[in-house]
């Protein structure tokens, strides 16, 4: 498998090579983004009350301890209160539900041309929430 990461406390992993054969058949993404492990959350979660300005937060992704990537969620095209009341229009939204509101700007190895190999440490960097650290491991099957 062919991995990518894509940036955020929620770290959405790709597998580039299944997802390039369902796009050929335009499916999207589905088990290019959709397995077991693929998804990491973390290290903690916090009330609104402990992030005074969720829209001032610094962002970095680091592979192996090197920096590939810098953002910040003041760049945000949408807001969160924007994401869900979009989202809620078509779904029921219920207590504890998670939603990912997308990756940070250039903080997507595909948009780098950079690629993950098994061993890799990956990092992300949410300031005030912590760090988020995942080792690419390989899948078989």
């Amino acid at each position: 498998m062919r991995l990518s990461p894509d940036s955020g406390q929620f770290n959405d992993f790709s597998a580039r090579d299944i997802q390039l054969r369902e796009m050929q058949g335009r499916l999207g993404p589905a088990k290019g983004k959709d397995f077991d492990t693929g998804n990491a959350l973390g290290p903690y979660l916090v009330t609104t009350d402990e992030i005074p300005d969720p829209y001032n937060l610094t962002m970095l992704a680091r592979v192996n301890g090197q920096e590939w990537s810098r953002g910040s969620s003041a760049d945000m095209h949408f807001s969160f209160e924007e994401i869900i009341a979009y989202i809620s229009r078509d779904e029921t939204l219920y207590p504890g539900e998670f939603i990912g509101s997308g990756t940070v700007g250039n903080g997507c190895g595909l948009e780098l041309d950079r690629w993950l190999q098994p061993g890799d440490v990956v990092e992300l960097e949410v300031e005030r929430l912590g760090i988020l650290r995942n080792r690419v491991m390989r899948l078989e099957g």
